[in-house]
């Protein structure tokens, strides 16, 4: 009888010593984690995937990571090429990944059931909460109350040149473009009653030409101060060639149009990498919806170019930035009204707003509001 306790006892310990390798080599650390990015572009646009790996970049840094670490796959279509780009991130080993494009969500979804412990982290999405996955999940922030102080830079500066026309070279006719490019009329508006804004989409995220194009077209049509919602700095240029002014979007465009470009309303993606890496080294659960805010960081303008900025610029900025990040100014404050693409309509009433990213990160505002013109659109 001792002589089989002695034995099973020897066999038991044995495979405790087999499993405890094992069990330590799956476990996550800051050490092992490997980390996936799927990108439409990549940095040299200098404007919307440029931002993203500055906030990759800062991750990397404050995490003290490796290059080895991360894997980036750069211009990726919207289409099957990203379910194969995300498929090689998963052979590759990865923890989790990011996909940065709307069009990328469909197979985040897909590739998310079929590997339920990696984690997928979608940026600009709406189906996560929907989708009945703990490990898809959406992220955005709120960016349009950048876009709000960015829009009173331009505001002031069109009323100093005495052209009160404003220009949007947006990418899409989604409420992600629609929500951007209202917020920044209505922080030109409440510095400037007088603005007006013409909009022209390019159908495109990241098309230089084609952005250059409808900036060009803005121009010829009377506009002093152009804006943007799409990835690179043609907009920008195109602006410093013709000598109107600008406001950017994802980075400051100063360094390519230093006579043109007054801001830009950019983000600091590490806020979310950070928090979403985090989690899975900790073992805790990443937000079905993530929406960062003014406050904490993760959106803001940059530096105001003074050298060509209105004057009291900095000072109504401060102002509007204060309420916005104590409450007291909400974005789309009633009283305000507007129409959809399919015919909608909505009406904010005075006292009211419009609850933008706060039931999810992804923004909802599709309505076009009086003193709005979209051209071809």
């Amino acid at each position: 009888m001792r002589k089989f306790l002695a034995v099973l006892l020897s066999v038991t310990l044995l495979a405790t010593l087999a499993v405890l390798p094992a069990v330590a080599e799956s476990a996550v650390t800051m050490d092992n984690i490997k980390i996936g990015f799927v990108h439409v572009s990549d940095p040299s646009d200098m404007g919307y995937t440029y931002n993203h790996d500055l906030g990759t970049q800062k991750m990397k840094s404050e995490l003290g990571l490796r290059d080895d670490q991360i894997i980036n796959k750069y211009n990726i279509p919207e289409s099957d090429e990203c379910a194969d780009a995300i498929q090689e991130l998963i052979d590759d080993g990865c923890n989790i990944i990011f996909a940065t494009s709307f069009g990328f969500e469909n197979y985040m979804l897909a590739a998310a059931k079929d590997n339920p412990d990696i984690q997928f982290c979608h940026a600009t999405g709406y189906q996560a909460a929907g989708s009945g996955l703990a490990n898809m999940h959406n992220y955005f922030g709120k960016i349009f109350q950048a876009r709000y102080l960015s829009g009173i830079v331009a505001g002031l500066k069109a009323k100093e040149i005495g052209n009160n026309v404003l220009g949007y070279v947006a990418a899409m006719p989604f409420a992600e473009v629609i929500s951007g490019f209202t917020s920044f009329y209505l922080g030109a508006k409440s510095v400037n009653p007088d603005v007006t804004m013409k909009v022209m989409y390019t159908n495109s995220w990241n098309d230089p030409t084609k952005e250059a194009q409808v900036a060009q077209a803005l121009i010829d049509a009377g506009c002093g101060v152009l804006s943007q919602h799409c990835d690179s700095t043609a907009t920008a240029t195109t602006c410093e060639n013709d000598k109107v002014f600008h406001v950017g979007y994802n980075s400051s465009m100063v360094s390519v149009a230093p006579n043109a470009s007054l801001t830009s309303a950019v983000w600091d993606w590490s806020k979310y990498l950070i928090y979403a890496v985090n989690c899975v080294v900790n073992g805790e659960p990443i937000a079905t919806d993530w929406a960062g805010d003014l406050a904490s960081g993760m959106c803001d303008i940059s530096d105001i170019n003074e050298a060509i900025a209105a004057p009291g610029t900095d000072d109504a900025v401060k102002a509007a930035r204060d309420k916005i990040v104590s409450g007291d100014l909400q974005v789309f404050a009633g009283p305000l009204k507007g129409t959809s693409s399919d015919g909608k309509t909505i009406e904010v009433a005075e006292g009211d707003h419009y609850p933008e990213s706060e039931q999810a990160s992804a923004p909802s505002w599709s309505y076009i509001i009086d003193g709005i013109e979209v051209i071809g659109g």
